[in-house]
């Protein structure tokens, strides 16, 4: 993951993301309750037990690090660090 995102860029996925989650919200809830959902580019791309393991499918098949995960809840939570979007680079010495 070397490559450089401005937050723009970031913001936009996000909101882009968050939109087609609610909008996919009301036909998922039934079967996919208090699951997490993994999205890139406004397309639900895999659904995990934990947020953990969300993150983990991101890092290892969205190679731009841009990425949104969203509870499939009909209640307000806060994710915490989840609720953000974060781009990781790595460590240079």
């Amino acid at each position: 993951m070397n490559q450089t995102h401005n937050s723009a860029d970031i913001q936009a996925e996000v909101d882009r993301n968050y939109e087609a989650f609610l909008k996919a919200l009301p036909s998922i809830l039934p079967t996919r309750r208090d699951r997490y959902a993994l999205m890139k580019a406004g397309k639900i791309i895999g659904y995990y037990s934990t947020a953990l393991d969300a993150r983990q499918a991101a890092e290892a098949f969205i190679k731009d690090g841009i990425y949104s995960i969203q509870k499939v809840t009909d209640s307000s939570i806060d994710l915490g660090y989840f609720s953000h979007a974060v781009h990781f680079r790595p460590v240079q010495s």
